[in-house]
């Protein structure tokens, strides 16, 4: 039975551990498209882009300049379209 609880804690401090150490990035653009990355990407200076910490958020009073846009893979919003790199 100690075995067992032993093997079950372990498992858990496990998972915590790799929860906590998994985390996004929220990027937004200058039209205030914000969207989360999976992993950490390097961006060209010249797209003008911000990375945030994944637990940033916008001010109230910024609510109506930005808004969420998702997609996958690695790319960023231009003028309302998705630009894979």
């Amino acid at each position: 039975m100690k075995l067992v609880t032993t093997a079950a804690l372990l498992g858990a401090s496990m998972l915590a551990f790799t929860a906590t150490t998994a985390s996004a990035d929220i990027v937004c653009n200058g039209d205030g498209d914000c969207w989360h990355v999976k992993e950490r990407h390097k961006y060209s200076p010249d797209l003008h882009l911000r990375i945030h910490p994944d637990d940033w958020k916008w001010r109230d009073s910024d609510a109506t300049h930005y808004r969420w846009r998702e997609h996958e893979g690695h790319g960023y919003w231009r003028g309302g379209v998705w630009v894979d790199l």
